[in-house]
């Protein structure tokens, strides 16, 4: 049997990502019982967690990234202004 992966996904309109990490086996039914091999575990996937969240971030960081290098100038920075004007609201004009 294949190790498990822990895996996410990612889709926009435009783009598709799948994201992976490996984890250990499932402990053994007596292993089960054994504290230090559930803790074991637990950390090996808390571990895997916390990469494919730095994964993600580091793929849509680079996507906004690319986003903004393609808006004109004028349009970026009275985008960037709004999103400043509005931090921690919702935008009421924004429909997407």
């Amino acid at each position: 049997m294949a190790d498990p992966q822990l895996t996410a996904s990612y889709r926009s309109r435009d783009t598709e990502k799948a994201f992976e990490s490996s984890l250990p086996s499932l402990p053994s039914e007596a292993a089960k019982q054994d504290v230090e091999a559930k803790t074991a575990y637990i950390s090996a996937l808390r571990s895997s967690v916390t990469e494919i969240q730095s994964s993600v971030n580091a793929f849509l960081t680079q996507a906004m990234e690319d986003e903004k290098a393609t808006q004109p100038a004028s349009s970026r920075k009275a985008k960037e202004e709004r999103e400043e004007e509005l931090y921690g609201e919702e935008d009421p004009e924004d429909e997407t």
